[in-house]
């Protein structure tokens, strides 16, 4: 005989209340994404192009939808993964003519600011805010870029 959940939590039609409730993903196993960059204006080795193992954890915060969940996880990791394999580069770094030049204009992705991890994210917070539903109130994302070096906006 199958278990009956009472319905505490759902209002008098048996929707599930507009209680906030927070997401977590990547929490104990981060999202991960390998990419490359480079920090154009930066006095030290920074400034040479590199790569990085990134580990991102996401927390989103909104109301249940009628479906049961915040948002569906592969919403999110469609966004990660947009900047998986690439070169993430500064508007104006030259290296992104050179990228075009080669036939890999694909491979990367322009940023307004440097792309450290602490600017990617505030630009993946904004792209998730901008693509997940409006009844997402917020967005904070964590992006390690090594295990000294970790940024939450």
């Amino acid at each position: 005989m199958a278990e009956r959940i009472s319905q505490e939590g759902l209002d008098s039609t048996g929707v599930i209340n507009s209680t906030k409730r927070t997401l977590s993903i990547g929490q104990s196993q981060p999202l991960r994404i390998s990419a490359g960059h480079r920090i154009l204006h930066h006095d030290g080795k920074c400034s040479r192009p590199h790569g990085h193992n990134y580990e991102i954890s996401i927390k989103i915060t909104g109301e249940l939808s009628e479906e049961g969940w915040i948002v569906d996880k592969k919403q999110v990791t469609d966004v990660v993964d947009q900047w998986d394999h690439r070169f993430l580069l500064e508007e104006g770094d030259p290296l992104i003519d050179a990228f075009e030049a080669s036939g890999d204009g694909n491979a990367v992705v322009v940023l307004n600011h440097p792309p450290t991890a602490e600017v990617m994210s505030v630009v993946l917070e904004r792209r998730l805010l901008n693509r997940l539903p409006e009844t997402v109130a917020e967005v904070t994302v964590e992006v390690q870029e090594t295990k000294e070096l970790c940024a939450t906006c």
